[in-house]
């Protein structure tokens, strides 16, 4: 006999995720019965009490007043990362450009330099602290980036400090190699391209813990053709490719991401209509990160010419040191007030759509029957109050799985 973990009810509104003409999908003084750690019923609270009684649950959660919500999904962090570049945003607002400080020897470089230096003991513990943070804001799901090793060794050993994580906290943690993230110093980009498919890309196939390949498609870094040779590369070694794509300039990253099949191409700032509308035919997710234009201080990415392409888009926090963020409620926000998304797009967006761009839709992202009951608990009467309510993490409770790991059940009984 299958035992009822955790019933949620009478929330004043439960969101499933997308429904019909992915339009959000709600259901109002509603209830969500969870066993085995998966949704076996969600609906109206008299329906599905009846079925799944309070009584028999192991935990019952009064969510009455509240909003619950599938767990954010953040499809798009360097979160592991050691140092601290809090002088970099202070000379940002004196005037320097991101490309400005990269070229003097900081942005990336300055974080490859302290990563290198730091034990993997303190790496680890740095990004245990960015998850706790992440899962008291709402995120049950994170993908999360190399990149700040830029050689074989390093590289390696963040891959492992990822692994490491995702076996000890609550949240799932989604590894992406991304050797390619910026040219180390000593080198140029030609040279490091060969050394990223000849020598790091083998060794992080047979260390066997990323999932994603990803890499910089950007003027100064790394071309078009470049990308294509590392990308391809990893494909025959099994990892689905992810593209930086039209950040700073159009450069070709989108083209190159619907060419592939990526899972994603992420940033598009700089995309055009023919760049929207070849991801959209090729079934990419476009990953947009208001984070990142809001702490450059540059024009926001068109979220609303994506959507009207038709396909799903993915709302992502791009927590890094240049991007010090690691609430997907801000990221939500933005995508509202700076980038003219409906709250209902926007949760969407970082829920279903950042499961997409992780290749997780049919496990996590919604709460459809069947799906993991990731969970957060708002402590307002709307998802509305997500954006509306900037500035304050308005998650109270999180599920994972249907346990309690973040905020008390006491709060809602």
């Amino acid at each position: 006999m299958t035992e009822l973990t955790t019933l949620i009810h009478d929330a004043s509104e439960i969101v499933v995720g997308p429904g019909e003409d992915d339009t959000l999908e709600q259901h109002e003084n509603a209830a969500l019965a969870v066993v085995d750690g998966r949704v076996a019923a969600v609906g109206p609270t008299d329906e599905i009490t009846e079925e799944y009684p309070p009584e028999n649950a192991t935990h019952a959660i009064d969510a009455d007043g509240r909003s619950v919500i599938p767990g954010f999904v953040d499809s798009h962090t360097h979160g592991l990362f050691a140092g601290d570049r809090s002088d970099e945003f202070a000379a940002k607002l004196r005037g320097k450009t991101y490309q400005e400080i990269l070229a003097e020897g900081g942005g990336i470089l300055r974080t490859v330099r302290a990563v290198r230096e730091a034990s993997s003991e303190q790496l680890l513990s740095n990004l245990l602290g960015h998850l706790d943070t992440m899962l008291a804001h709402g995120t049950t799901t994170v993908e999360v980036k190399s990149g700040y090793g830029l050689d074989t060794e390093t590289e390696l050993r963040m891959l492992d400090v990822i692994r490491q994580a995702d076996d000890t906290h609550p949240v799932d943690v989604v590894p992406s190699f991304m050797g390619a993230h910026a040219v180390p110093e000593g080198t140029d980009a030609e040279a490091y391209t060969e050394r990223v498919i000849d020598d790091q890309l083998p060794a992080v196939a047979d260390q066997g813990i990323a999932e994603f390949c990803d890499v910089f498609c950007e003027e100064d870094v790394f071309s078009v053709e470049q990308s294509r040779s590392i990308l391809e590369a990893g494909i025959e070694y099994g990892l689905t490719p992810k593209v930086h794509a039209e950040e700073f300039v159009r450069l070709g990253g989108a083209q190159l991401a619907a060419d592939l099949g990526a899972a994603s191409a992420d940033h598009l700032l700089h995309a055009n209509d023919d760049d929207r509308a070849a991801l959209a035919e090729a079934g990419v997710t476009p990953v947009l990160l208001p984070g990142t234009a809001f702490s450059l201080g540059a024009e926001y990415a068109d979220a609303r010419a994506f959507l009207d392409e038709g396909g799903s888009i993915a709302v992502a926090t791009d927590f890094n040191p240049n991007c010090h963020s690691q609430s997907m409620g801000f990221a939500i926000a933005l995508a509202c007030i700076g980038m003219g998304m409906t709250p209902a797009e926007a949760l969407l967006a970082g829920t279903q759509g950042g499961a997409r761009a992780l290749d997780r839709a049919g496990e996590s992202g919604s709460l459809r029957e069947g799906m993991a009951a990731d969970v957060a608990i708002i402590d307002a009467p709307s998802h509305v109050h997500v954006p509306y309510n900037f500035g304050v993490n308005t998650v109270e409770t999180v599920l994972k799985d249907g346990e309690l790991v973040s905020g008390t059940e006491e709060s809602h009984e």
